[in-house]
């Protein structure tokens, strides 16, 4: 920051400038008098009555009070929002809110979010922010001739009339060779303190970026240059837009909710940032928080009236002239072409006054995320290196205990197992009242609460088992290892107690999610393996939601809906059984695989999805329901009352 002063009775003007500040510029008032109504004197004692105090710190009354976090963390932008930044979000909520549709999935969301991704980028990689005085800061000028430059160590001082007075007259020699400091003594040619500091600048600047990452990020803002963009952050940014665009492939509209969750979570990633478990949940709280934030300075942003009139108002005299000519051209060429009226007509939104209530209402909602997005991405959140305090570790004697005498529970039970469990049909028919039912389902659920609850122990070990000593890390890899080793044999247990539950009654929703979790689960069980090896698990949280996206999007790109279908076509092949009931509330993703069945049951399948199936324009352009709508079209369901069986699910 800089601090401008007015030395006492010399009328120059005292500029303290800190590393990477913009020395203001000002040309000192020769012959002016003083604020004291006295002439200006060099080398003369203050006229003000009070002796010239030089090197006393000044009286600063209470104690500075120490930064907060979101002032340590979370600055913000040192100017006002970019017009043009504002105009991308403006453009961008109007946009997502006329294409979104929010009653099915469709290609409307994919728009939306590519529309928002190109503001964002507009906000993140634009020019340098301006100073709050409007100004560009950029990297600082030499002072002009005259000016006293002061470092931050001795902006807290007094400023002396003497001593201002001799370090003006040593500046002002560099203009005037035949000018002398004081009587009978000639000019010092050496450089001044100003060009001393002015050549350091550089050097001071590249010693803050050393010294921490918040301290080099907050001087890049005040040089005019934003920060540079992680890696990470383009990959979360590319995953938000792979899962959001699970809604122009997939009709299903259970998979596409679980995919918009999760574009969330990577959203605010792309956005905030984070590494850590506590960056990321503090990250997870700044998002909601950034419009806020993001109000005044949007307000501070938005163009004044000038001299040709109110910018707002020759704003909306453009939009309206361009409405206008698209409205009167565009009905024109609607009453020219049938093929182009029909595209118009889906393009089009119903127009009504509940329509256009809502349609604003969706663009405020919208508009404020994307504004908070863009505040973030003006001035990021330094959440690289936030961590929770360590804990205080606990006695060999306290860890070791326990997790050896729960690796031995793991090894009994898994022993055991490898005889019972993976017996097959057989061992369930030969065991008096055991049915499938009983068999997978109440196992697979405990065995998924077990998994789960390994992950907690292993997390809470690794927090607080020591690791100082050969021998910790030692019993720390052993004991961890055998426990990730066998709670892989676990894992499989659980899939293969699914596997026999979903062939005896067909498969589901539900058991082909939860069998999914648990291969993700199984995924975790090797990356903690690794992280337990290496004794480093810095890159592990990153990981841990990425293989969940990754688990997403490998859902979506099996098509769950016509793989559940297909599974149960499959098995009436083979038993003459089907749950029609279930196959008829699957989505239109399931249509090519029911397509297989014979008559009846084709019709009996098909004909519920045939008669939901809605008609689709571009914003609501979805291939799932395209193929489903081409089968039906080419081979109708069935009109007559049919008599449609249904088998009951275990």
């Amino acid at each position: 920051m800089i601090d401008g002063k007015m030395a006492a009775g010399t009328g120059q003007q005292v500029v303290v400038a800190g590393d990477g500040g913009q020395v203001t510029s000002g040309t000192p008032r020769t012959g002016v008098p003083s604020q004291t109504g006295l002439p200006p004197q060099t080398g003369v004692p203050s006229q003000t009555g009070v002796p010239p105090q030089t090197g006393v710190p000044a009286r600063t009354g209470l104690p500075a009070r120490p930064p907060s976090f979101l002032e340590r963390r979370w600055p913000g932008p040192n100017g006002p929002a970019r017009p043009v930044v504002l105009g991308a979000v403006a453009v961008a909520a109007a946009v997502a809110a006329f294409f979104v549709p929010f009653d099915r999935p469709g290609l409307g969301w994919l728009v939306a979010v590519l529309a928002a991704t190109a503001a964002l980028v507009t906000a993140g990689t634009g020019r340098r922010d301006p100073a709050p005085d409007g100004s560009t800061l950029g990297p600082a000028s030499d002072p002009p001739a005259g000016t006293v430059v002061l470092s931050e160590a001795t902006a807290g001082t007094d400023v002396s009339p003497e001593t201002t007075a001799r370090t003006g007259a040593a500046a002002g020699s560099a203009d005037r060779p035949d000018a002398t400091g004081a009587p009978g003594r000639a000019a010092d040619p050496a450089p001044g303190r100003a060009l001393d500091r002015a050549e350091g600048r550089a050097e001071g600047r590249a010693e803050g970026r050393a010294e921490g990452r918040a301290e080099g990020r907050a001087e890049g803002r005040a040089e005019g240059r934003a920060p540079r963009r992680a890696p990470d952050r383009l990959i979360w940014a590319v995953a938000t837009i792979a899962l959001v665009s699970v809604g122009y492939v997939r009709a299903a509209g259970w998979l596409f909710v679980l995919c918009l969750l999760a574009a969330v979570v990577t959203g605010i990633l792309a956005v905030a940032g984070g590494r850590t478990p506590l960056g990321m949940l503090t990250a997870a709280w700044l998002t909601p928080a950034a419009p806020f934030r993001a109000l005044p300075w949007a307000g501070r942003g938005l163009p004044r009236s000038g001299p040709g009139g109110s910018t707002v108002g020759r704003s909306l005299a453009t939009v309206a002239a361009s409405a206008a000519l698209l409205l009167v051209f565009g009905l024109l060429f609607s009453s020219a072409d049938a093929v182009f009226a029909d595209l118009v007509t889906g393009l089009l939104p119903e127009v009504s006054v509940g329509a256009t209530i809502g349609w604003l209402f969706r663009c405020v909602l919208i508009g404020a995320g994307l504004l908070g997005a863009a505040y973030l991405l003006a001035a990021p959140a330094d959440l690289d290196g936030l961590r929770a305090a360590p804990a205080r570790p606990v006695r060999r004697l306290e860890w070791v205990v326990p997790l050896a005498l729960l690796d031995t529970l793991f090894a009994a039970f898994v022993l055991v197992q490898l005889t019972v469990l993976f017996g097959g049909s057989a061992h369930v028919l030969r065991t008096a009242g055991l049915s499938y039912a009983q068999y997978g389902r109440g196992g697979f659920w405990q065995l998924l609460t077990v998994s789960a609850l390994t992950l907690l122990v292993i997390a809470g070990t690794t927090r607080w088992a020591p690791r100082a000593t050969r021998a910790d890390r030692l019993l720390f890899r052993l004991l961890l290892g055998t426990l990730t080793a066998l709670s892989l044999v676990v894992v499989a247990s659980a899939l293969y107690r699914m596997q026999v539950y979903a062939d005896a009654y067909g498969a589901t929703r539900l058991r082909l999610v939860v069998a999914a979790v648990e291969l993700w689960l199984g995924a975790l069980f090797v990356l903690v393996g690794v992280a337990v090896v290496r004794l480093r698990a810095g890159w592990l949280p990153q990981l841990v939601v990425g293989t969940a996206v990754l688990a997403l999007l490998g859902l979506a790109a099996v098509n769950p809906d016509r793989l559940i279908a297909e599974r149960n076509v499959d098995r009436y092949r083979l038993t003459g059984m089907i749950d029609v009931q279930y196959a008829s509330q699957l989505s239109a993703d399931a249509v090519p695989a029911l397509d297989r069945l014979p008559e009846p049951l084709r019709s009996c399948a098909l004909r519920y999805i045939a008669i939901e199936l809605p008609v689709d324009h571009v914003r609501t352009a979805n291939l799932g329901r395209a193929t489903a709508r081409d089968l039906l079209d080419l081979s109708p369901t069935g009109t007559t009352a049919l008599s449609c069986p249904t088998f009951r699910r275990g």
